[in-house]
């Protein structure tokens, strides 16, 4: 039994899934922090299926890139089930999730989160679906270099620019516009995988990667950093 929580961008949620099939599903759009949603969700879920923390055997968590608030909700609230429970803790990037359900099409795929400031976060994988590089920030024209062959454009960022990615891009862009839903899906099954690969990550060294550096000082062009405690 698996717990999943994703409080990445303003579209969060979280879902419970066993071997076989996602058991139940909570998802929302909020403005601030998570703060308020996310626990009832947790509770909602987990009574509905009458499931205690011992029932659980691991527990994942969408590390960002993301809002700094949102995601220290998300993990703080991950670390301490998992703490509770004694359970495994998995935490999956977040443009990895994005990516994850196009992974294997025989294409490349470059997946986008919104970032602010005309700037967007990106991950690039190659047709085999490893990764080509690390997520950095960046206005998407500096992306062009990166794309040269059709690519899928998939990820939360995709919503808000897609008219850009079609006219930068041209023929090369294959638009895969979002679904709210996707990417706590994503979760689900790549933390699955990893936890049926016998991995997890050490509870007190797991950190978000936000979504940018501290804009003072910082220069234009950023890769993610993790939280520093």
């Amino acid at each position: 039994m698996l717990l999943a929580i994703d409080t990445s961008t303003r579209y969060a949620g979280v879902s419970i899934a066993d071997d076989e099939k996602l058991l139940a599903s909570r998802g929302w759009y909020s403005r601030s922090s998570h703060t308020a949603q996310l626990m009832p969700a947790i509770s909602e879920i987990m009574g509905d299926l009458k499931l205690a923390l011992s029932d659980l055997d691991g527990i994942a968590v969408a590390l960002g890139p993301g809002a700094f608030s949102a995601l220290r909700v998300g993990l703080s609230v991950a670390k301490g089930l998992a703490m509770a429970s004694k359970k495994s803790l998995v935490g999956i990037g977040t443009l990895d999730l994005e990516a994850f359900p196009y992974l294997g099409s025989g294409l490349p795929v470059c997946a986008l989160l919104d970032s602010g400031r005309k700037e967007v976060a990106s991950a690039l994988f190659a047709i085999d679906g490893t990764r080509i590089r690390d997520d950095i920030i960046s206005p998407p024209d500096e992306l062009i270099p990166e794309v040269t062959e059709p690519t899928i454009f998939c990820g939360e960022g995709v919503t808000n620019w897609e008219r850009v990615i079609k006219e930068t891009f041209g023929g090369l862009a294959i638009v895969a516009r979002p679904l709210p839903a996707g990417r706590i899906c994503s979760l689900i099954e790549l933390g699955k995988q990893r936890l049926g690969a016998g991995g997890s990550d050490e509870i007190a060294l797991l950190q978000p990667y936000y979504l940018r550096m501290p804009s003072i000082g910082g220069p234009k062009r950023r890769d993610l950093i993790p939280q520093q405690s």
